[in-house]
């Protein structure tokens, strides 16, 4: 098990200062960075003081240590997961080969394509949540935000480290383009469209960490099955901070259905009018913000046939989610028969996995969904929250462009702009929740639209200053 260093400049457990030049271009990176962070991550709370988890291993078991920093001397780093001694390529037409502790020259381009879109995502979502501060509705979650953000930068530079160490002159140049795109950008946006929506409400926050942030780990799980072994063992250690984010996501969420249906008990009803004007998010209007960010992150899969795909998994470069759970790991013979606008079309399922991809992200979601139902089935309501189908406002694959309801109905292109507003969170809708997002930092108080947590941070209670402003 190998230990952080934090007396370096940049932390690591890459034993960066044996590389000189490796040292020298990532240590001018840094203040970029830096600067990025100040200029681009969260708004007006650089001087707080934020009680933070840092690595301090790359064990699953006791790897971070708790305590209070201020966010722009978080100590960002670069850490790998260990080395598994006569590593073999787990799928794919080299199977059982060792795997690449360098770039094979015939696979640069598409790796370096695969990294910066990975690494891409991470400064994003930090801008799309920069506001978000200023309507905490706690301490508790403000804490959980930064966590969140300083992390995603962490990722950042794990990508960093893999474009500037294995890609020379274009992946330091790569590098400098992940500090100058920015989410909703009008001219250099970010590379997926998800990472440009608006993040101005906690619900979308909750929403996004649990959608969006699920298909995170499934990219990272992906890659880390990668023959390319330095990435795989990136996106080993990713996948350990990862879970956290999710975790607020499903907590979220079940804490806003939680104090949601206490309000409909207190007025003995569901009629959505009256849980609003009671001050809490009425579960139709929750359903209308699965259904947004469920199918937004389903696009992030990419198309249901893809070449790119059956390349990637031949070739060694990114597996499925879990590779050693399947039987066969090289596909040449196996079809997967898809439903598509026109019926169904049996292709090679090299060519379908992300869609196979697709369909064990969606189950994975159920968990979520089966939990907070368990809650409004005990309270004795009978509105059930839903995944839409993976059908639904598609922009990318098969669907795209299809008018398809949240039920995988085809409809008429008319009626389907007609009832969309039913389907994903209208204007007024979003106008409502904003009207809820006060910003409460009393240690220990809550909004009034969601919940307390069932527990606090790091065995600490609820109502610990888990952020100290200034």
């Amino acid at each position: 098990m190998s230990s952080v260093n934090y007396s370096e400049k940049i932390p690591n457990n890459v034993n960066l200062v044996s590389d000189r030049t490796l040292q020298r271009a990532l240590e001018h990176w840094q203040p970029h960075f830096i600067e990025w962070w100040k200029g681009m991550g969260p708004s007006d709370f650089q001087s707080a003081d934020v009680y933070l988890r840092t690595a301090t291993s790359v064990d699953a078991q006791g790897w971070a240590t708790y305590g209070t920093v201020k966010m722009p001397d978080y100590r960002w780093g670069i850490f790998l997961a260990d080395q598994q001694a006569d590593r073999k390529i787990g799928f794919g037409d080299q199977m059982g080969q060792p795997v690449w502790q360098q770039v094979p020259g015939e696979y640069r381009s598409t790796l370096r394509r695969l990294i910066v879109t990975q690494g891409d995502t991470e400064p994003a979502s930090v801008e799309q949540q920069r506001l978000l501060g200023h309507t905490c509705p706690s301490l508790y979650d403000l804490r959980n935000l930064f966590q969140i953000n300083v992390e995603e930068g962490r990722h950042l530079w794990a990508m960093v480290y893999l474009l500037h160490a294995y890609f020379g002159r274009d992946g330091r140049e790569e590098a400098e383009e992940l500090l100058a795109r920015h989410s909703g950008d009008a001219d250099k946006p970010r590379i997926l469209s998800t990472f440009n929506e608006p993040i101005s409400d906690w619900l979308s926050l909750y929403c996004f960490t649990y959608f969006t942030d699920r298909d995170g780990k499934y990219q990272l799980k992906s890659l880390a099955e990668s023959a390319f072994d330095p990435l795989s063992r990136t996106c080993r250690f990713m996948l350990t901070e990862e879970a956290h984010h999710m975790f607020v996501g499903e907590t979220g969420i079940g804490r806003v259905v939680k104090r949601t249906l206490e309000v409909m008990k207190e007025l003995g009803s569901d009629d959505p009018a009256r849980v609003r004007a009671a001050g809490a998010i009425d579960l139709p209007t929750l359903q209308k913000y699965l259904n947004f960010w469920c199918s937004s992150s389903l696009d992030l899969f990419g198309s249901e046939i893809s070449s790119n795909s059956a390349a990637n998994f031949a070739n060694g470069l990114k597996g499925r989610p879990d590779e050693a759970q399947y039987e066969d790991h090289v596909l040449r013979e196996k079809t997967l028969t898809l439903v598509v606008p026109g019926g169904e079309e049996t292709v090679p399922m090299l060519n379908a996995l992300n869609e196979v991809m697709r369909e064990s992200y969606l189950k994975d979601c159920e968990i979520g969904l089966k939990r907070w139902n368990r809650q409004i089935e005990r309270a004795g309501f009978p509105l059930r929250l839903t995944l839409p189908s993976s059908r639904f406002r598609r922009t990318i694959g098969a669907w795209a462009g299809q008018p398809v309801t949240p039920e995988g109905k085809m409809v008429d292109k008319e009626f389907y702009q007609k009832q969309l507003g039913d389907w994903i969170p209208s204007d007024s809708d979003r106008a409502f929740v904003h009207s809820l997002m006060q910003k409460v930092v009393e240690p220990g108080k809550m909004a009034a639209w969601i919940a307390p947590p069932e527990r606090g941070i790091n065995n600490l209670p609820v109502n610990y200053e888990y952020v100290k402003l200034h």
